[in-house]
């Protein structure tokens, strides 16, 4: 079983390899790594996929990743969405292949690409018009005006986040535990969604 590891790192030459050093001592192999977010403070959050060898526990990987100074773990989960980090462009890929259905198609896109456990298409009249297997059955209409972070009263495990298609549609996708969606997840998931709009409406 793969798991996904969340990691702040100084932004620094090295810092990679250390991080990688460490994770192999304790047991996990690197399936892929990619940068999510470069700060203004000299840090990088950083996304690794890895499995464990040897009856190794994430747990050691964790502990290891922290003993290395200025590196903190921000979330290990595991990551059951097929084993692959899908970028941006190569879900764009995918939203070309069938234009008519690409908005539709993001959303069956979106948990892999933002390591999400779903996402969902709502209306505000007619309620979730498509989503992915594990999404809600029904999920409230939220008037929202850009991208952003949503709150759903009664549920204090999942982590939302929303993006608007017009008056009167939104997208929504869940985490269940974490982490919260970055700032710059939350450009990503504007710009994915705005070309899935762009997609269907010139394809």
């Amino acid at each position: 079983m793969p798991f996904l590891l969340r990691v702040e790192l100084p932004d620094v030459p090295g810092s990679l390899g250390r991080l990688a050093t460490a994770i192999g001592e304790a047991g996990g192999d690197i399936e892929a790594i990619e940068i999510v977010e470069k700060r203004h403070d000299g840090t990088a959050l950083d996304d690794v996929l890895l499995e464990m060898s040897g009856g190794a526990m994430p747990d050691s990987v964790v502990s290891a990743c922290n003993s290395i100074e200025g590196v903190s773990v921000v979330w290990i989960s595991r990551y059951a969405a097929g084993g692959n980090l899908v970028l941006d462009l190569e879900a764009v890929e995918e939203l070309t292949a069938t234009p008519a259905e690409a908005v539709d198609r993001c959303v069956d896109l979106l948990p892999v690409t933002f390591r999400a456990d779903w996402a969902a298409r709502v209306h505000r009249a007619h309620g979730t018009r498509h989503r992915t297997e594990a999404a809600p059955d029904e999920l409230p209409f939220v008037e929202i005006e850009h991208t952003e972070r949503l709150e759903v009263e009664g549920d204090d495990v999942t982590i939302y986040a929303a993006t608007r298609l017009d008056g009167n549609e939104i997208i929504v996708i869940g985490r269940r535990g974490g982490p919260e969606f970055l700032d710059s997840e939350l450009a990503r998931l504007d710009h994915l969604v705005g070309l899935a709009q762009t997609i269907a409406r010139v394809g």
